[in-house]
């Protein structure tokens, strides 16, 4: 590897010693090799520390360790900002600690960057993956995050942001992309509020509002499914549902949105209305209520035709 890497993988991890081994080992498997890993520590109690400092010594020219001050846990936001500081790539890659890259994930998506000079990032469709477990029900249950656009095709703002907002598109999965470093820190990086819900999205739609993105028709990572997941916590306690929880994270993104519009200026009329729309059920929550039951009852009686059509066979 040169002294000056093409490509920086930042991996953050909490507590991640069940995960984090074969986390790097993805990494150093990659067919593309001029990368170094940065190993953000964001406080680990467990011996997720011990690992990742045994990676760092045994490949001291390809693999460092970080820690914040006092290793303490300043949450995922400042963790992956302490990563793009201290980052020397061209391009920074997002691996975190319980996912899995596929051999090909960097040599493709960099041959993608230095071939498409508009595009701020690139990404395609993470694979949800829950087949790792090995048990039998979860087999075929590893499923493609919906793309909403048609691949290979360099997307120009704000389509993406607007079709995320739509539910017709979902957010990159952060194991997915590959961005020019120059650009994560143009937009400001990560908004260290948000420590550890909506802090991808929040970055993606950043730069997905001001600059062309690439979107890819291949699938190079792992974004692995467990109970233990932010995500997966976050769903259910309802984080993730419009309406419910008045003070969820979800409400506190999308109010950011709105005041992130009007600091930059942008003034696209079809984002706006589609952002009021998913601010509506937060902001008046007794009439979207309304709405959802008298919608439950309008299909009530379909709903019993073809309840009865079913019994008669």
């Amino acid at each position: 590897m040169t002294s000056e890497p093409t490509v920086t993988v930042i991996t953050i991890f909490l507590n991640a010693e069940e995960f984090i081994r074969e986390s790097v080992e993805s990494v150093l498997a990659q067919t593309y090799d001029s990368w170094e890993l940065l190993l953000v520590d964001d406080g680990s109690t467990d011996a997720s520390t011990a690992l990742a400092r045994e990676y760092a010594q045994r490949y001291p020219d390809m693999v460092r360790y970080l820690e914040h001050f006092g290793h303490q846990n300043r949450g995922m936001s400042a963790s992956r900002n302490l990563g793009i500081a201290n980052a020397r790539g061209e391009y920074i890659a997002f691996l975190d600690a319980d996912d899995v890259w596929l051999p090909l994930k960097l040599e493709r998506q960099v041959a993608i960057l230095d071939s498409q000079p508009e595009a701020a990032m690139v990404y395609g469709a993470t694979q949800h993956w829950y087949s790792w477990t090995g048990k039998p029900d979860d087999q075929h249950r590893d499923r493609l995050r919906k793309l909403g656009v048609p691949t290979d095709t360099l997307v120009r703002p704000p389509t993406l942001v607007t079709l995320f907002l739509r539910h017709e598109a979902w957010t990159p999965g952060t194991c997915g992309v590959l961005v020019r470093r120059d650009v994560s820190q143009r937009v400001g990086g990560f908004d260290e509020r948000f420590r550890g819900m909506f802090e991808d999205q929040v970055f993606f739609y950043k730069l997905c509002l001001v600059m062309p993105v690439f979107v890819e028709s291949g699938c190079s990572d792992r974004y692995r499914q467990h109970p233990d997941s932010w995500c997966e916590m976050a769903r259910q306690l309802g984080e993730y549902e419009p309406g419910y929880q008045p003070n969820s994270a979800r409400r506190a993104f999308l109010s950011w949105l709105e005041e992130y519009l009007l600091e930059q200026e942008i003034t696209n009329r079809e984002l706006h209305t589609v952002l009021r729309r998913e601010l509506r059920p937060y902001r008046h929550p007794v009439l979207f209520q309304l709405a959802a039951h008298i919608d439950r009852v309008r299909r009530l009686p379909g709903a019993l035709r073809r309840a009865a059509r079913s019994i008669k066979g």
